[in-house]
């Protein structure tokens, strides 16, 4: 076998291999003499079939078969042998022309096939020791985890009915019918029906408008819909609910004590503060490790400097492009909207999908050198946690993992490049600093990351997402759904 490189320009490789026809023949009647003593052919008896009869029966199959194991396993070998790693799978090309392809098969030809890949960069590892990065701290005070629990408690707060008008924050216990045009529209009528004012749970203007009424009375609030609520047919439209107020309660104190932590299902108010203290402290820390790592990134990236696989970067391009373009759809802007151009972001996404590679290749590098390793039950907790994330689907997503290519590696690879972060951080000069919550949510409250800000990247409106979330849940018409808490997309999709 003749092993030629055709082409080296930078990463780019192109390599022919050549295997000589009578080694390919060679290779056929191997197989063909191990194939006598096994098969059956009406007319001779077991082991007795000619090879040349069986050449005429098989050959162009078993030759076949050795073309693809030929395929299959050398260009791994021969990269090896080169001490090479591709960027991505080779691309293998071979003969088009069926008179050629039957000249092989017949071992009556070499056959040739081209190896097409670019070549993973050699990283030389540099040292760490001038890494310096600032770990911001916030001490979580008393008053702020009271704070979160009354927050917490006001789904078991108590109710009180009062005679008076209706005020902010009162509770008011209606029935309604919603009318377009004086027509009646299916979901726009509820009996019984319990709403906070100024909770914000119904379209705007709705909750405004029940501010003074009292037990008995009867109004008609007039609304408009907004007009990316998802219900089509009432979309932009101006609307009329006519309500019967049933009764009118307002807010019950909420005391801090053990009354209150048992409502809330936990069985001591010291154990619902360590709770909470505790929650607070791991949404701060989530935020915490990204800047930091975030500057741990950056540094890395003024460390290494080389060219990058362009397979690589392209693929990468190409999802955050998509990505970008779902977003501007979905928020109906374009990229004028967002103060630039369609060629000026894509020139920044692209910088930011090379940055990424090169950082990705960097972390695997110096996880492969420092021995970093994804152990088996890391693994299968990853899994677990995509299964909790689709409930009703878990089959169909083991399957996925189970029977996609490379789909487990999307499972180990956010969980190496944590793994690696962990062991530099043991090897930098970690300042801890202490900050308020302001300061240090002050560079993530957009959502976005400092290093990485995306010029057209859409901010989607939060009533249109609310209102989808409705639609998607069989709300009433009139009610809005409050946007469940999430953590920024800064907290955790840092890089």
């Amino acid at each position: 076998m003749q092993v030629i490189e055709t082409l080296a320009e930078g990463l780019k490789r192109e390599i022919k291999v050549v295997i000589p026809a009578k080694d390919m023949e060679q290779r056929m009647n191997e197989r063909l003499a191990d194939a006598k003593d096994k098969v059956r052919i009406n007319g001779f008896r077991p082991g007795k079939v000619p090879v040349a009869h069986l050449k005429k029966v098989y050959g162009k199959s078993i030759m076949a078969d050795v073309v693809n194991e030929i395929v299959r396993d050398q260009p791994a070998a021969i990269l090896s042998d080169r001490g090479e790693k591709s960027a991505t799978q080779p691309n293998i090309t071979m003969t088009e022309d069926e008179a050629e392809a039957d000249k092989i098969l017949n071992a009556q030809a070499d056959f040739e096939f081209t190896l097409s890949y670019e070549v993973l960069p050699a990283i030389e590892i540099q040292p760490t020791s001038g890494i310096k990065v600032t770990r911001e701290v916030v001490e979580v005070s008393e008053e702020e985890v009271n704070e979160q629990i009354l927050k917490i408690a006001e789904s078991a707060r108590a109710y009180e009915a009062k005679d008076g008008a209706a005020e902010n924050g009162d509770r008011v216990t209606m029935n309604y019918l919603g009318k377009v045009d004086g027509v009646a529209f299916d979901g726009g009528a509820a009996e019984d029906a319990d709403l906070v004012i100024g909770s914000g749970r119904f379209i705007p203007g709705f909750e405004d408008q029940l501010v003074g009424v009292k037990a008995g009375d009867e109004k008609v609030i007039t609304v408009t819909f907004p007009a990316d609520y998802p219900a089509a047919n009432l979309a932009g439209k101006d609307a009329t609910f006519d309500i019967t107020v049933k009764e009118v309660a307002a807010p019950a104190a909420q005391e801090l004590n053990d009354e209150l932590a048992s409502k809330l299902g936990i069985e001591s108010l010291d154990k619902l503060k360590e709770i909470v203290r505790g929650q607070i402290e791991s949404q701060y820390g989530s935020v915490t490790r990204q800047k930091v790592k975030r500057q741990i990134l950056d540094q890395l990236d003024e460390l290494y400097k080389f060219e990058t696989p362009a397979t690589l970067v392209d693929a990468e391009f190409e999802n955050i492009w998509r990505q970008i373009n779902t977003d501007l759809a979905q928020s109906g802007k374009t990229f004028a909207d967002e103060d630039t151009t369609e060629e000026e972001a894509r020139e920044e996404y692209r910088k930011l999908a090379e940055r990424r590679v090169r950082l990705g290749l960097v972390l695997s590098e110096i996880g492969e050198k420092g021995g970093v390793e994804v152990t088996e039950e890391e693994m299968q907790r990853a899994l677990y946690a995509q299964l909790q994330q689709f409930p009703g689907q878990q089959k169909e997503i083991l399957d996925f993992f189970r029977n996609t290519p490379g789909a487990a590696a999307s499972l180990r690879a956010p969980i190496f490049e944590e793994k690696v972060v962990d062991k530099l951080l043991t090897e930098i000069d970690v300042t801890d600093k202490k900050v308020s919550k302001d300061e240090l949510l002050a560079d993530d409250e957009d959502g976005e990351v400092k290093t990485e800000k995306k010029k057209a990247a859409p901010k989607k409106k939060a009533a249109k997402a609310e209102s989808s979330e409705a639609a998607a849940e069989g709300e009433d018409a009139p009610a809005k759904k409050k946007a469940p808490a999430k953590k920024k997309a800064a907290e955790g999709d840092a890089e």
